[in-house]
């Protein structure tokens, strides 16, 4: 098992591109949130380019595409998105219409997406925070939550009404080489990360970063989800492949090392469990044990995740039968040691 390796020290300015692999380009664009960077991907395909991730919906990723693009004379016929996130689907639909691409994408994603985006049952402001408030969340961070509306929107000024679709296994022919779609759980419903064993090169989207864990959360449509069981297992079938891919992410720098990552994040994972559990000898609710996961302020965006990753880590340890979950004569869910 090789240790992590990251063989560019260099990060590319807003709107340059760096190769990374033989026609594999790497940009970075801002975002506008604590984790203030995205990596997008541009395909070289003979006299034509593909792009896998749009950025988020601003004027400024918009006028850094627009930089790179006009650079090259080559028309962008397809972009690739991993899953749903604002930041990975936000201009999908701009850049679709001003190249006249086709768009890309799993049939969970965009589904979801649009379920996001349109508000319905399950998938809405009002549920979400409706199951975070029956978990435990104090008033203040949940009102605030209530009313700052749909910030999905937001990052997304249009979504696609036609895609493409991906499947686990889907062969994307990319300048004389095949991509081939992996499809991951846990963080989205149907991430996409294409692998090209030619290049030895893994787009991992958010499935696999180097120095965080992403997200892994529980909608109010599926509240008995074991969204963190999916993750898991999704991150060690990517141990399937060579030791020294090159992992490009969407967020950090690329590296080399997937074993050595997942075994990271799998006792990540793992510590975080035993401290829920610990917590647990007493009953407690999501939003009691919110310091424990994350002991430091948290602003009201990040507040969401985690509501949804301590939700997303108790469903986790009741599956395996470590909890027990509990409703109060006071309406909370509380969890509590399965021997107690």
């Amino acid at each position: 098992m090789s240790p992590l390796h990251y063989p560019f020290p260099d990060l590319p300015a807003t709107a340059q591109a760096a190769e990374v692999a033989p026609g594999v380009h790497w940009l970075r664009m801002p975002l506008p949130f604590a984790l203030d960077h995205i990596n997008l991907w541009l395909l070289d395909d003979g006299d034509e380019r593909v792009i896998v991730d749009c950025g988020y919906g601003s004027d400024e990723t918009r006028q850094a595409w627009a930089s790179v693009l006009d650079a090259d004379p080559r028309p962008v016929t397809r972009v690739v998105v991993t899953h749903h996130h604002p930041d990975h689907v936000g201009l999908a639909t701009w850049l679709a219409v001003r190249n006249g691409a086709s768009i890309h994408m799993t049939l969970g994603e965009y589904l979801l997406g649009h379920a996001i985006w349109q508000q319905l049952p399950g998938y809405n402001v009002q549920d979400m925070v409706a199951q975070f408030r029956a978990h435990g969340l104090d008033d203040a961070p949940a009102t605030a939550l209530a009313t700052r509306g749909n910030a999905y929107r937001r990052g997304i000024p249009e979504l696609p009404s036609r895609y493409e679709r991906l499947r686990h296994g889907s062969i994307l022919p990319i300048d004389g080489r095949e991509w081939r779609v992996i499809v991951g759980y846990g963080h989205a419903p149907e991430h996409a990360s294409l692998y090209c064993a030619e290049l030895g090169v893994l787009i991992s989207g958010d499935m696999l970063l180097p120095r965080i864990s992403t997200n892994v959360s529980v909608h109010a449509a599926t509240p008995h989800d074991d969204a963190l069981g999916y993750f898991l297992d999704s991150i060690q079938e990517l141990c399937n492949l060579p030791d020294e891919t090159l992992v490009l992410p969407s967020h950090g720098r690329p590296f080399t090392g997937i074993r050595s990552r997942v075994a990271q994040l799998v006792t990540h994972h793992s510590e975080r469990c035993a401290a829920l559990q610990a917590e647990c000898r007493s009953a407690r609710t999501a939003g009691e044990v919110l310091a424990t996961l994350f002991p430091r302020e948290l602003d009201t965006h990040q507040v969401m995740f985690a509501m949804g990753e301590a939700i997303a880590h108790l469903n986790y340890l009741e599956e395996r039968g470590e909890l027990r979950r509990e409703i109060g004569t006071d309406g909370l869910i509380r969890f509590i040691d399965s021997k107690q």
